[in-house]
């Protein structure tokens, strides 16, 4: 899932009854114990659901029948208990044959307690019928940061008032499917699924696997039936009710690609979602795992209560991603819509065991976005990727002190969902593929996949295919990353004296933290030539001495940018020219550049140049904000860059930076460029051209604003008050 968004140390594992209790410290002064996670049950596996589906838009009611087949995970039994939330039960019964025998239970609106007729064996199956009526928009279900809500069914705007298209989807993470059908809501059961759905016959439907039958009903109706014939865990199930209009893509390899928009956006489909069949194929190759399911629908929806959700074969997305031609000048949601397919293999063909192991899930879905990009654009747009990570995660730390990612211990499932899970959770990845090299690695994932197909994961099995491809102990790294919290914060000196250069470091997280071993490489640029070593930083205060030919011009401490965590090296702003010109990664350029907005001397404005003509955006937009015009040796080389962005740039954010900043010189020529972008297509450049015309005439920029047209205007006139609020 792709969302928006506890200083905890392991301390032990607990054995209690038949569950496995992982717990550690909230607090080293907390006693309360009543918060850990506990294991999954596995009393009962659920091998097979079947619903049949109709709904009440005018109450809000879903009519269901499910026949569920499981048996007995290893003790014999005669009780049964499912998660049903909300719900009228009007019968139980398991099924002989044709007949069914009624069978006794309890319900106390979360769990069915069933008495079975007989106890049964671990190599029997037996299938339970049951009655019911699901009434999500009843049900007092408390949503989070993440998952605003956990209704599981949704029905939006049933009436059919106004222009909002009538819908009905669901969404099942965490454990929400259970408001529409009794199951036992755990992601690590695994069950195949069949899912007729009765709806108006103008409705389109989509849900996991293939639509293998439709059936015309004599009311006007039609009842779909799709069936999903590989394993899945309930979380996963889905069902999308709505006017749609479907795409059908390229097939991969056979299977079907498809999009499933509002007509509105049927045109666009191809260019919101295009790069699917790519995105199949190029993680297909990477892991050695062909894309394992039937097909692979993506569906737009709606009132959302997230940001997408990767349920299996078919993702639902948000409507954020739903744009129209000029809307994508601007903008598109191609890191959701990388982050979701990847889940189709970290998370729904391998899932993770427990929300405790939810990194199993979410930090590879993650990861997965940053290696598409690197596929698809080069290694500078991937470094650009993790990097944003990387400050994603570093926003959440408090002096390096933050939550581990391998989390037994917390109050709401719902709290794994976080940039610990998320952002901390891929650059570890990232940074254990650097150390492991690539092969490795991507064997290891391999073997992980393999391994554990169609069944749930945790990181224990993990480290430990990585250790059976590489015959390597991993257990430091996964002690340290996986298992306690924090990061690193490097406070470092450089130095050269007697033909020797030093590097001074000291590690100076919150004395909480723990101390981290890290091994990482150097490199000295001496005379144009470029000298690597490799250090193993593992205390608190450490000194490297290397022999070099000279004093190094400069010293660029993790070249590979790989460490979680912070490096504060009291570089003076010649040490970033030299850096931007010499050492220019991804990161290296933009830390330059921020550096460079906060300097006002000549070298800091060198950077800001040298940065307007950077080839990724955000390094260009941060350069046209901070560049100052009142020097005239600096204005004029940066007005004639800032010129052509204004006019040429592929991005239309930095187009849009680029026009406000010639505006803010108040320079009379530049008020035809203020025109004429407001009749460009891009609503950026648009709103940025009004912008800028108020610098010259506030009338004018009125009068151009009230001349466009609602659709332009309603896109355009948030865009003037955030260029308003920025500093230029």
């Amino acid at each position: 899932m792709n969302k928006h968004f506890l200083k905890y140390t392991f301390f032990s594992i607990v054995l209690l009854g038949c569950q496995n209790i992982e717990a550690q410290n909230a607090d080293q002064n907390k006693s309360d114990l009543s918060i850990y996670r506990v294991t999954p049950l596995k009393v009962h596996d659920i091998l097979h659901t079947k619903l049949e589906v109709s709904f009440d838009y005018g109450k809000r009611f879903l009519y269901g029948k499910e026949w569920l087949t499981l048996k007995p995970h290893f003790y014999e039994t005669d009780a049964l208990t499912l998660d049903a939330k909300g719900m009228d039960i009007k019968e139980i019964a398991v099924m002989d044959g044709k007949k069914s025998i009624p069978l006794k239970y309890s319900y106390n609106n979360e769990q069915l307690f069933i008495t079975l007729n007989r106890k049964y064996k671990s190599t029997e199956n037996y299938t339970i019928y049951i009655d019911y009526t699901a009434k999500p928009d009843q049900l007092k279900a408390k949503g989070s940061n993440a998952i605003t809500d956990a209704r599981g069914l949704y029905f939006i705007n049933p009436d059919g008032k106004g222009d909002k298209p009538v819908q009905i989807w669901t969404q099942g993470e965490t454990e929400a499917s259970s408001a529409w059908f009794p199951t036992i809501d755990k992601p690590n059961q695994k069950t195949t699924s069949e899912i007729a759905m009765t709806v108006e016959g103008k409705y389109t439907t989509l849900s996991n696997g293939k639509l293998t039958a439709q059936k015309v009903n004599k009311d006007g109706t039609r009842t779909d039936t799709w069936k999903m014939e590989l394993p899945h865990s309930p979380y996963l199930f889905m069902m999308a009710v709505g006017d749609f209009k479907v795409y059908k893509d390229t097939p991969y390899k056979g299977k079907e690609v498809s999009y499933y928009l509002e007509p509105k956006y049927a045109p666009y489909a191809k260019q919101i979602f295009g790069k699917t069949p790519d995105m199949m194929a190029f993680y297909s190759k990477m892991l050695g795992v062909e894309y394992p399911w039937a097909k692979y629908s993506q569906v737009v929806a709606r009132d959302f209560v997230s940001g997408a959700m990767e349920n299996t074969s078919a993702t639902l997305h948000g409507e954020y991603v739903q744009k129209t031609e000029r809307e994508l000048l601007d903008d598109n949601q191609e890191s959701t819509i990388a982050h979701e397919l990847f889940h189709q293999w970290f998370g729904d063909y391998v899932t993770a065991e427990s929300w405790s192991n939810l990194t199993m899930n979410e930090s590879f879905a993650t990861f997965g976005e940053v290696l598409w990009h690197g596929h698809d654009a080069g290694q500078d747009a991937e470094d650009k990727s993790r990097y944003e990570k990387l400050q994603n995660y570093l926003r959440s730390q408090k002096n390096g002190d933050s939550p581990v990612l391998a989390r037994f211990h917390y109050q709401n499932q719902d709290d794994m969902f976080d940039n610990i899970s998320y952002s901390k959770g891929s650059i570890i990845l990232y940074a254990l593929k650097n150390q492991m090299g690539d092969e490795a690695f991507f064997k290891s994932l391999n073997h992980y996949l393999t391994t554990n197909a169609y069944k749930s994961g945790e990181s224990h099995q993990l480290r430990l295919a990585m250790e059976e491809v590489t015959g390597k102990d991993w257990s430091p790294y996964f002690n340290q990353w996986y298992y306690q919290g924090g990061n690193p914060i490097l406070n470092v000196e450089y130095g050269y004296a007697d033909g020797k250069a030093t590097i001074a470091v000291k590690q100076i997280q919150d004395n909480s933290v723990q101390t981290f071993s890290l091994p990482l490489k150097v490199d000295f640029y001496v005379n144009g030539t470029k000298i690597r070593k490799e250090i193993l930083i593992d205390k608190k205060e450490q000194t490297f001495s290397f022999d070099v030919p000279a004093q190094p011009n400069f010293t660029d401490l993790d070249p590979d940018k790989i460490l979680v965590g912070k490096i504060i090296d009291n570089k003076k702003i010649a040490d970033y020219l030299f850096q931007y010109k010499n050492a220019p990664s991804y990161f290296n350029r933009i830390e330059a550049v921020k550096f460079a907005t906060a300097d006002k001397s000549q070298d800091a404005q060198l950077v800001l140049l040298a940065g307007l003509e950077d080839q990724q955006d955000d390094v260009r937009v941060l350069s046209i904000k901070a560049i100052g015009l009142e020097d005239n040796q600096t204005k004029n080389a940066a007005l004639k860059s800032l010129l052509n962005i204004a006019k040429n740039d592929k991005k239309t954010i930095a187009r849009a930076a680029a026009i406000i900043k010639l505006a803010s010189t108040v320079n009379p020529e530049y008020k035809e460029l203020m025109q004429e972008s407001i009749k460009n297509q891009s609503y950026n450049v648009i709103a940025a051209g009004i912008c800028g015309l108020t610098k010259f005439s506030a009338d004018e920029a009125d009068k151009a604003l009230n001349s466009l047209d609602e659709d332009t205007k309603n896109h355009v006139t948030p865009l003037i008050k955030r260029f308003n609020s920025q500093k230029y």
